[in-house]
């Protein structure tokens, strides 16, 4: 089946839906979705998912789109937040099966977002939004959709939603706001640059912004002409929205409740959807509110719902004739009803009657704090403060660090590498390398002198592939270059005491071939063994009992060989160092002999 395209698609795949859900984290799940298409919405969007831990992560696709798969639950549109092209096709090709189109979201100001880099703050990146939907069309059987933000200016607005629209886009939803407009500076969204969108393009546009009750979906409609209209606060604080009623707030908490049940979300969603259904109720019952904070179970929140119904139908019992809804309410607070969100002023004022400080703020901060105009704090900076009243919270004081080359973390003030403690540690382990500023050694003591005696006698005359690897780096880097180790494959014995040198004879430089009845690590026997013959008093005898030790050997029996693969005879090293002003010992030379067998680094 070809795949529809823009009003086509809007008709046929989407039931020229008028009344849309909007995407919202942590928001618009599975059982919210169902309660609000019982009461009227048409099309509802999943909460946004970040492309690149949908793609990595198979729980993160479970719990967000594939153990959500109803069949109410149509038509559905799955939102992304991507920056990388690549990512994004392949995170879809994975959601495509679960619904009917996949949005681009282009519209999310929050900080996160913008640490992110993506959702509103790729506005004026339009060469890779364009990128990243022509291959999107290209690739997906469903069409793909996007939802922006406006541009302050109108012209700009609409050559932004041209663009998308010839990328491939064919759905667009506008929201009437800026990046700039968010928390209490949201204020009232444009409805005049989506209008001008909507004849701008030719693709279906729903529009999103002032939308409270019924009234304001249809005055919407009626002004910018566009095909649908999506809310999302609205929605939360009645999903009976676009039925055009108002119901009591314990029927739709009950409602929802029941789908929870059947339907298991997480816990935190249910408490953030019942403190927006029950929002002017709790302004009331502010000890209710606090146990609705603290419960742990849905079973908690079931009687927590349960006793906020009971005080309401208690108060409605002994309402007056006549008595009109307090604090400038629409309704009577257990009523569904829209929040209106104060403007800056009129929070200042209302914490000012409070008695509150001057300048401070009740939830967020009004402006971004890396700008140092704000004088407002948020609640957690003046607990703070409390704590400390001396503390500052002015950008221009906080100390400056210089960024690891690597990950952009402060790096150590002391690293060689100009790396933070991690990539420092990682460098230092891949590379034979030390960093003394932030202690991060290569290996181990005893390795790192060895690395230090190799590199100074054998890397000048020697290629040497495997130095400094362990013995499974080196069997991964054979098998990559396709070639075999000399002397066969590798034994299944001990680092420390090797089956047979690789170098040498078939006989072990440091005794006999163990017996198959004696284990590979065995009790410390503390006397000699009988039947094992003394050897060359030059070479300290080990029982085969004995576990090996790191005891150095002094000088090899003559009966083993005593140079390396290149002919190198190792005695000579002692005087060798001497001559070139190298105060190394013989102890440390047999130390370096002993490490070529035990580590099997081949040199050639």
């Amino acid at each position: 089946m070809p795949k529809l395209r823009g009003e086509a698609f809007w008709r046929e795949t989407l039931r020229s839906a008028h009344y849309v859900v909007a995407p919202m984290v942590d928001q618009s799940e599975l059982a919210w979705r169902l309660l609000s298409r019982r009461h009227g919405a048409q099309l509802c969007y999943t909460p946004m998912l970040h492309a690149q831990v949908f793609l990595r992560d198979a729980n993160y696709r479970r719990e967000n789109l594939y153990g959500e798969a109803c069949p109410e639950d149509r038509p559905l549109i799955v939102q992304f937040c991507a920056n990388d092209p690549e990512v994004f096709v392949q995170a879809a090709l994975l959601a495509q099966d679960y619904c009917d189109a996949i949005d681009l979201n282009l519209g999310c100001p929050q900080m996160i977002a913008k640490r992110g880099h993506y959702g509103a703050f790729l506005q004026e990146e339009w060469d890779l939004l364009q990128r990243m939907i022509l291959l999107a069309n290209e690739k997906l059987s469903v069409p793909i959709t996007c939802k922006i933000r406006v541009f302050p200016e109108i012209d700009r607005t609409v050559k932004y939603a041209q663009m998308l629209e010839k990328a491939g886009c064919q759905l667009l939803t506008v929201h009437g706001r800026t990046k700039e407009q968010k928390g209490p500076l949201a204020g009232v969204a444009s409805w005049e640059h989506i209008q001008a969108v909507r004849k701008a393009v030719s693709i279906p546009v729903f529009a999103n912004g002032n939308i409270q009750c019924l009234s304001d979906v249809e005055e919407c409609i009626r002004k910018t002409g566009v095909h649908g209209v999506m809310s999302a606060e609205g929605n939360l604080h009645n999903p009976a929205l676009f039925e055009g009623r108002n119901p009591l707030v314990w029927e739709m908490a009950e409602e929802y409740l029941e789908i929870v049940q059947k339907h298991p979300c997480p816990l935190s969603y249910v408490r953030a959807h019942l403190f927006k259904l029950w929002h002017h109720t709790l302004q009331v019952y502010q000890q209710l509110r606090e146990e609705l904070a603290k419960v742990k179970t849905l079973e908690g929140i079931v009687d927590v719902n349960r006793e906020l119904k009971l005080r309401c139908q208690e108060e409605i019992a002994n309402q007056k004739e006549g008595e009109k809804p307090k604090e400038g309410l629409p309704f009577f607070h257990w009523i569904c009803q829209p929040y209106i969100r104060p403007g800056p002023k009129e929070r200042c004022r209302k914490n000012g009657a409070s008695g509150t400080e001057k300048g401070v703020r009740g939830k967020r901060a009004l402006e971004e704090e890396e700008d140092g105009n704000s004088e407002l704090l948020s609640k957690n900076k003046q607990k703070k403060k409390l704590r400390n009243p001396n503390k500052s919270f002015d950008p221009s004081l906080k100390p400056k660090y210089a960024k690891c080359d690597q990950c952009g973390n402060p790096k150590g003030n002391k690293c060689v590498f100009n790396m933070c403690r991690g990539c420092c540690k990682k460098r230092a382990f891949k590379e034979t390398a030390d960093c003394p500023g932030q202690c991060c050694p290569c290996k181990s003591p005893s390795k790192r002198l060895i690395c230090r005696v190799t590199d100074y006698f054998l890397r000048p005359n020697m290629k040497n592939p495997f130095h400094g690897k362990t013995v499974k780096e080196q069997r991964k880097a054979q098998c990559l270059a396709g070639g075999e180790r000399p002397g066969g494959p590798w034994p299944h014995r001990s680092l420390r005491v090797p089956h047979r040198s690789p170098w040498g004879p078939r006989r072990s430089p440091w005794g006999p071939r163990r017996s198959p009845r004696v284990p590979h690590r065995s009790a410390l026997v503390l006397r000699r063994s009988p039947r094992v013959p003394h050897r060359s008093p030059r070479v300290p005898h080990r029982s085969p009992w004995v576990p090996h030790r790191r005891a150095l050997v002094p000088l090899r029996s003559p009966r083993v060989p005593r140079c390396d693969a290149a002919g190198m005879n190792l005695t000579e090293l002692g005087p060798a160092a001497t001559s070139l002003g190298q105060r190394i010992s013989v102890s440390c030379v047999n130390l370096f002999h002993r490490f070529i067998f035990s580590e099997r680094v081949l040199f050639k």
